[in-house]
């Protein structure tokens, strides 16, 4: 038997190898043209695990004709990086792919500008975070962001299929796909997890192998991690602790944040979630709960492990058991298909801004009532679009602090909204 895993045997070669990603290596796509022009430039890929950020990353370095240099944000720090761009300025320019970028902080990502501007370094980063998050402003703009799509399901069976059939060591099992979602489903859209799970498979019989569900969900579960930050159990337990959050049950959530710490999630990652959960779910029912969840991003970044942990309970708590609103979430989804509707709806001339002569004379702002003029700072006028006159948009949720402002709305309004 082979030591070197399934998935690295199975590594694609070529752009033409890769499954997948046609929007970016397909003909006339940016990345082929990269490489059809010999224009390579620096980049950040952006995707989910298992899609081949890495593969990629090696493939345009050895088809530019190009050393590649491999390192890991994880483990490496600004010596390694000054060590790596040296080597650039004797040996000519390289390739330097950084795997999980937004693991670097300011400092670091910051070692690597000058050589990226100069041209020494063609820099490749990887990550599965928002890089508008996690990169800085200065390395994003000189670099160009890639978006790598999850795998799908054809995308998968293609990849069990070519394994399967051009694999020396599976072909001698014989494998019989009988039935597949388990397989798909528990890699998550993980090629390498994909391939790892046939490889187990593959251990437990000389040949003929029968692929079913249940040989799956009972081998393959027993043999993966309990818990891989980069993998899919990553996405599985936020999803886990955000509906734990939503449903206000501060115990389940307390649990899958402890489950997140044990595996060394990124403190950063669950803080920014939080933060969005404050607005998506509980809103203006409690709006204390956004200043509370920015506050533990910030202490969070500030502070980092082991002592973040505290804060990050302390806010999961303060939001599980916070009154919980989507209205805010379901108004601005609801006013922005509104305005794909009536994109050519005109701004009542009441309401346009009037800075110049002309634009008096077509009597912009005409008539226009200034609301601190009038009693309790309010005027009865349209700000609407005619042909959108009472509509209403914001449907304040079932909660103490929301039914106030819908009584407010109504005394103010009257029937103009529906209230």
């Amino acid at each position: 038997m082979s030591s070197i895993p399934l998935a690295e045997r199975l590594r694609p070669k070529t752009l033409n190898d890769i499954i997948g990603q046609s929007h970016l290596v397909g003909e006339g796509k940016p990345l082929r043209l990269a490489i059809d022009n010999q224009r390579l430039h620096s980049m950040i890929l952006w995707g989910p695990p298992g899609v081949g950020k890495t593969t990629l990353a090696k493939i345009l370095a050895k088809e530019a004709g190009m050393i590649f240099i491999n390192l890991s944000a994880v483990s490496v720090g600004v010596k390694e990086v000054r060590q790596v761009i040296e080597q650039a300025k004797k040996a000519g320019q390289l390739v330097l792919f950084l795997d999980e970028i937004h693991r670097f902080n300011k400092s670091q990502q910051d070692s690597l500008l000058g050589a990226v501007e100069q041209g020494h370094v063609i820099l490749i980063g990887a990550t599965t975070e928002n890089p508008s998050f996690e990169v800085n402003n200065a390395l994003l703009s000189r670099s160009q962001v890639y978006v790598l799509n999850g795998l799908s399901a054809d995308d998968l069976r293609g990849i069990i299929k070519r394994a399967i059939e051009t694999d020396v060591e599976l072909k001698q099992k014989n494998f019989t796909i009988k039935e597949d979602e388990a397989l798909l489903q528990l890699s998550g859209g993980d090629a390498r997890k994909l391939l790892n799970m046939l490889e187990i498979i593959g251990e437990l019989s000389e040949s003929n192998i029968d692929i079913t569900n249940q040989l799956v969900e009972s081998v393959v579960q027993q043999n993966l991690a309990r818990y891989d930050k980069s993998g899919d159990q990553h996405y599985d337990i936020i999803s886990a602790f955000i509906k734990s959050i939503r449903g206000s049950d501060p115990n389940g959530a307390l649990y899958w944040l402890a489950r997140m710490i044990n595996g060394g999630e990124d403190p950063k990652f669950i803080a920014r979630r939080l933060l969005i959960l404050a607005s998506e779910d509980i809103g203006n029912a409690n709006p204390t709960a956004l200043v509370i969840a920015n506050t533990c991003f910030q202490s969070v970044a500030v502070i980092g492990y082991p002592e973040c942990r505290i804060i990050l309970s302390q806010a999961t708590i303060y939001l599980a058991t916070s009154p919980k609103s989507n209205a805010s979430y379901m108004a601005i989804d609801k006013a922005i298909a509104i305005a794909k509707r009536t994109e050519s709806s005109a701004v009542p001339l009441h309401i346009r801004n009037a800075p110049t002569k002309l634009m008096k004379e077509l009597n912009y702002g005409k008539n226009y009532e200034y609301a601190h003029s009038h009693q309790g700072n309010f005027v009865d006028q349209e700000f609407l679009p005619e042909e959108l006159s009472g509509t209403v948009i914001f449907e304040p949720g079932k909660n103490a602090r929301e039914e106030d402002m819908r009584k407010r709305m109504k005394q103010l309004w009257g029937d103009r909204y529906k209230y």
